[in-house]
């Protein structure tokens, strides 16, 4: 099953079940998530971020190759965790922000991103993926000179806009989420381009891990590292600039693509 976020034609959100001819068939649940819906489908008048999480914890090193370009230790022992801030989601194609105070070294990062279905804690691996609902792509954002001079990553990670998320989620009884391809391109070049068996912890790992520092809500968001390719990477640097624009593209999800605009406060 694929499930969007969306507004119907007169302006109103819902779940839905997604069908051919960009339709859905709406949730009948007021809880998330859904299991119910309407035997009619609608119109989508426009895509809605998949979820609205309580919480986003996203991995950081989960790849080699992506550590070693930017010459950091992998995660080997344990995995890595920051936060996001869950003002930092949009939905597809709504534009990246690079904010006034910092926006010359913005950049992409192409992601598999977890989406929690039920509340868990202490959750051992073997069950892990019992506790997920699904999963999405998603673009972690990074403000390069915020991480690489802040002491923490918070900030470089979580200005509004930074955190692109879609177009849908594909239900955990649909996929395998231990190989698939995973890639970005940047106005039509690619630059990233794996498989997420490349991640040194998979997702079943990250869940539990994280599942014994915080319990997982409903709606949590995962986000599981990027693989090597990022502009911050490159000779020379490659960053967001005005008039880009960034897709990210999973193996069974699809595609998620943003443009990318100055930001226009006075």
């Amino acid at each position: 099953m694929r499930l969007i976020r969306f507004r119907d034609r007169s302006g109103r959100a819902a779940f839905g079940c997604e069908t051919p001819g960009n339709r859905a068939r709406p949730s009948i649940d007021d809880d998330f998530p859904p299991v119910h819906f309407a035997e009619q489908a609608v119109d989508v008048g426009s895509l809605l971020p998949p979820v609205d999480p309580p919480n986003i914890f996203a991995i950081g090193r989960n790849y080699r190759e992506h550590a070693a370009e930017m010459k950091a230790a992998a995660a080997d022992s344990e995995p890595l965790i920051f936060i996001k801030a869950t003002t930092s989601i949009i939905a597809p194609g709504q534009p990246i922000i690079l904010p006034a105070a910092a926006p010359n070294e913005v950049d992409y990062e192409a992601e598999l991103a977890i989406v929690i279905g039920r509340r868990g804690k202490n959750i051992p691996v073997d069950r892990a993926l019992d506790y997920v609902l699904g999963y999405t792509c998603a673009n972690d954002v990074s403000a390069r000179d915020c991480q690489r001079t802040n002491k923490q990553w918070a900030r470089a990670k979580s200005f509004d806009t930074f955190c692109p998320l879609g177009p849908c989620i594909v239900t955990a009884d649909e996929m395998h989420p231990d190989n698939l391809a995973i890639r970005s391109t940047l106005n039509g070049q690619v630059m990233q381009e794996s498989r997420t068996s490349e991640m040194i912890f998979p997702p079943a790992a990250l869940v539990s891990y994280i599942s014994h520092q915080f319990t997982l809500l409903p709606g949590t968001l995962i986000l599981t590292g990027t693989p090597a390719g990022v502009g911050a990477a490159r000779t020379p640097p490659v960053f967001l600039r005005p008039g880009d624009e960034i897709t990210i593209e999973i193996e069974g999800i699809g595609r998620l693509a943003n443009p990318v605009r100055a930001d226009l406060q006075d």
